[in-house]
């Protein structure tokens, strides 16, 4: 048996809220599912692989998914439901090797070098891996196995749906070579036209094209020619640095004014103060998101001077940044991240001149939701304009996934 230099596994779960949702509801099997808001408005989370040969795919509006798909099944998303399943398949995935990265609920890299001699050849690896997040589970997961990250990302795509793929170091550079420049780590939809301008179709294009035709691209084209030789030397980190929380709510009205921006702004700052709480960060940095009804995206964002963990501090921060804003809209998405997390280490210090009684009244709702769910409070202003939200909306987590953590309910 040949051991390998290095063996980097990617495991990405197929579609996977779809696929839970068809786990828990019979009924949905074997039918076409977007997991989404049910609003024509909202966009679509994931589609099953049921409701992908219509054209329907994430990221595309309801309304049109559902043009192209019409008899599609949308079903709201359950965040609490996922977190649950996701922790499973993290907790599987670390029975195979301590270093597991996380790079969303539904996919991780693993290092799994020098493992031979416990879990056999690379390819019974990925096999064990499948069967094993299958019986934790009962959802299936594609399996790409290489001695690169980015080779191994690309094989898990390969065969999907509950997909193989191990590509040996030796055969790497030709494995990429016929598929197209898309596939390159980097080349979304404004890059890729630029590439074929260059006469690059395959990143076999790339990995020969002269340095020169390259470097039109500035330093990408350095990237993507290391990407395109399958070089990638970045090491499968166990211990992640957070990224970001965040909530993105797609509205059921356009709003314009700035107290109605507002309004959705004080919303998403209470759900991730709650979970920044929950999960032991403070944020160092705000961003606000607010997408124009001509789908154009604006994103504003700000340090802050100490790291904050109160809803009311993370508006105060947000609402800062919205005379930055010169598009006046309308606006149909109103979103907002805390970034630059730091771990909080045992009890918090409070600030000197922090509202003790707005963190005691934080707090003791956190108490309250986590027992009775995330409806038994409301504020009074809330009353009458709890329906502008299309649904239950997006929570945007990158963070590494720690068995201490504490998730608040779906929703919070």
């Amino acid at each position: 048996m040949d051991l390998w230099p290095r063996i980097v596994v990617h495991a990405d779960m197929d579609a996977f809220y779809a696929a839970v949702e068809q786990l828990d509801d019979p009924s949905l099997r074997g039918k076409p599912v977007l997991v989404g808001p049910k609003s024509a408005r909202g966009v679509v989370l994931t589609a099953s692989y049921e409701a992908r040969p219509y054209g329907v795919s994430s990221a595309m509006p309801v309304g049109q998914a559902l043009r192209r798909c019409p008899d599609a099944i949308v079903v709201g998303p359950r965040f609490d439901r996922y977190e649950q399943v996701s922790s499973q398949v993290m907790d599987t995935l670390s029975d195979f090797s301590p270093r597991v990265e996380a790079l969303s609920m539904d996919e991780a890299f693993v290092d799994m070098t020098g493992a031979e001699r416990l879990f056999g050849a690379p390819r019974e690896m990925g096999r064990k891996i499948k069967q094993s997040v299958r019986e934790a589970t009962r959802l299936n997961i594609s399996v790409g196995v290489a001695s690169t990250k980015y080779v191994a990302k690309v094989a898990s795509a390969h065969d999907k749906p509950d997909g193989l793929t191990v590509v040996p170091a030796d055969g790497a550079k030709a494995w990429l070579a016929p598929l197209p420049v898309s596939r390159l780590w980097g080349a979304g939809p404004k890059t890729v036209p630029r590439l074929h301008a260059l006469g690059l179709q395959t990143i076999g294009d790339v990995a020969t094209a002269d340095a020169s035709v390259l470097g039109r691209m500035g330093s990408l084209g350095a990237h993507f020619a290391a990407l395109a030789n399958a070089t990638d030397p970045r090491p499968v980190n166990r211990t992640r640095v957070a990224r970001s929380i965040g909530s993105d709510r797609t509205l059921s009205a356009d709003v314009s004014r700035r107290e109605d921006i507002g309004l959705h702004l004080r919303r998403a700052s209470e759900r991730i103060g709650r979970r920044l709480r929950a999960k032991r960060y403070v944020a160092h940095g705000i961003r606000v998101r607010l997408k124009t009804n001509r789908f154009k995206m604006l994103t504003r964002q700000r340090k802050l001077r100490q790291g904050v963990d109160l809803g009311a501090e993370l508006l105060a921060a947000a609402e800062s940044l919205l005379d930055q804003f010169n598009d006046p809209g309308p606006f149909r998405l109103v979103g907002m991240a805390a970034f630059d997390l730091v771990e909080r280490e045992g009890d918090r210090q409070l600030d000197l001149f922090e509202d003790h009684a707005v963190r005691e009244l934080e707090t003791t709702v956190d108490d309250l939701i986590h027992r009775f769910g995330r409806r038994v409070l409301m504020r009074a202003r809330d009353l009458a304009d709890w329906g502008t939200v299309a649904s239950a909306g997006v929570n945007l987590d990158y963070l590494d996934v720690r068995a201490t953590e504490t998730a608040p309910p779906e929703g919070a």
